[in-house]
């Protein structure tokens, strides 16, 4: 089984999924508690991907201050600090729609921030007071920055995070690499996405045609069409998210020996992403 979707760590695994451990566990329940935490292959290992303020997780085990889990939207295994997780799991009810917002003390934009968000993160919403909403735990987010309802432009939704520096497994605002593009520009739409660009290859159907919201592949390497001849794509050679005639990327992809370019895929909305 692949090791990034196989819910078992070298000593734990989860009951009925077929892998066979030394403790076997139902798992737990619980749900990112920070910001922004970084999923790793291993404890205080590589990061693989990043999972952000109210991501659900199945705890399978726990280990020195470390815990391995299992992502709710995308299957992904890994570690995160233990210190980052909460059994706290309030409804959600909101996601933070725009590319990055902060959290206050109070209904007032000149209050000193507590803390920030990227785009995804999901939020239990209280009440509202004026131009910003109260959540559950007290602090307060802009209105004009959270949605209760999916965005219904993916290519609208990776735009938005032009300029974000690239960063080798990502999935913020602070630093997204290309499958986390791909997968923040889906999920923020209710569409299912793996995290890994082989994993999404693997996901979408391919297509023959290029369109706005296709998803354009080489080894190693994923891009979002906006339409027949440009695209979108957080990539290392800029170190930023920024866009690129289709033609030429292919071009220079090719000059650099990463190719070939490996055609297009289109993601459906079938099945369903969780939203919020």
């Amino acid at each position: 089984m692949d090791r990034r979707l196989s819910p078992a760590s070298d000593r734990t695994a989860l009951r009925g999924v077929g892998i066979a451990r030394e403790t076997m566990t139902d798992g737990r329940p619980m749900r990112i508690a920070a910001a922004l935490s970084d999923l790793r292959r291993a404890p205080q290992g590589a990061r693989d991907r990043q999972l952000l303020l109210g991501a659900d997780v199945t705890v399978i085990e726990d280990r020195d201050g470390w815990s391995f889990v299992q992502a709710a939207a995308d299957g992904y295994c890994g570690w995160v600090v233990t210190s980052h997780l909460t059994d706290d799991l309030t409804p959600i009810t909101h996601r933070v729609s725009a590319p990055a917002t902060h959290l206050y003390p109070h209904p007032d934009f000149k209050q000193g921030e507590r803390i920030g968000l990227s785009l995804g993160a999901r939020l239990s919403v209280a009440g509202i007071e004026g131009r910003f909403v109260r959540l559950t735990d007290g602090l307060y987010v802009p209105v004009q920055h959270i949605a209760a309802e999916p965005a219904a432009d993916p290519a609208a939704v990776a735009l938005s995070l032009l300029g974000t520096p690239y960063l080798w497994g990502g999935n913020s605002r602070a630093g997204i690499d290309c499958s986390g593009l791909a997968q923040a520009a889906l999920h923020a739409c209710a569409i299912a996405c793996p995290g890994d660009s082989d994993l999404q290859a693997q996901a979408f159907p391919e297509t023959a045609d290029i369109r706005r919201g296709d998803l354009l592949f080489w080894p190693g390497h994923v891009a979002m069409a906006l339409d027949g001849s440009t695209m979108v794509h957080a990539t290392a050679f800029t170190m930023s998210v920024v866009t690129e005639d289709i033609a030429a990327a292919i071009a220079r992809i090719d000059a650099a020996g990463d190719g070939p370019f490996r055609g297009a895929r289109r993601p459906t909305a079938t099945p369903a992403h969780q939203f919020p």
